[in-house]
């Protein structure tokens, strides 16, 4: 674990989780789950086959509603209340889903565009430099911006989708895997990439993956998801 950005007591608290309860029919996935992440860390969750990392995410992320308990971001409670204020909470959060879930019929920058026209007015040249921003934020050649991403190799795509995720300015940043498929030295880059956008724009960062590498990397804390509940270390 890196010793830079480690939390601390006096670290308001950007993400907690408390009592969740998560289930499909008979099924409990979750059950009095709770954790905390502090603003400004990277926290990693890990856990088997079965444990439910992708949907304790989705239920973090308001696709999936669970059966109890409370999430708050930003000590706003997501689950009770108005959907406007719903929405506003989770505009100031990003995504990267695991292969970077570009739309496969727009260019980069259209794709970087698209949370910009959802959640904004911007005019579309302004919405166009700062996809270029972006773009540029995450090490990708300004001339991504105008490729479509089946012209994109595995990491690229990466990062494109990192550039789609940051366009609202986040403050905090959900990670699905996001060196998988990648090659060693490849993930390696990718994860300096993550610890350096934590420093340089303050984000609070949650990665689920199983590389252990970049648990190792970058990951202030690991949080393991075992027998429906979730350990902290």
């Amino acid at each position: 674990m890196t010793a830079a950005g480690m939390p601390n007591d006096a670290n308001p608290i950007a993400l907690r989780i408390s009592g969740l309860r998560t289930q499909f029919g008979t099924n409990v996935i979750h059950d009095d789950l709770g954790v905390a992440v502090q603003a400004g860390e990277i926290m990693g969750v890990v856990g088997g086959s079965g444990t439910g990392k992708s949907v304790l995410l989705r239920t973090v992320l308001g696709l999936i509603r669970p059966a109890a308990g409370n999430i708050e971001m930003f000590g706003q409670d997501i689950i009770d209340c108005p959907d406007d204020t719903r929405r506003q909470v989770l505009s100031r959060i990003g995504v990267l889903f695991q292969d970077g879930a570009l739309f496969s019929s727009l260019t980069v920058a259209q794709n970087i565009e698209v949370p910009l026209a959802k959640h904004t007015n911007l005019a579309g040249e302004l919405r166009r430099e700062i996809a270029e921003l972006k773009i540029k934020l995450v090490g990708l050649p300004l001339d991504a911006a105008n490729k479509y991403p089946s012209e994109l190799s595995g990491g690229m795509r990466k990062r494109a989708g990192l550039a789609r995720a940051l366009a609202l300015d986040p403050e905090i940043l959900f990670l699905d895997e996001p060196t998988a498929g990648l090659d060693p030295i490849g993930a390696s880059r990718f994860d300096r990439l993550v610890g350096d956008l934590r420093d340089a724009l303050g984000l609070t960062v949650v990665m689920v993956t199983h590389d252990l590498d970049s648990l190792q990397a970058i990951c202030n804390r690991i949080a393991v998801l075992l027998d429906k509940q979730i350990t902290v270390g």
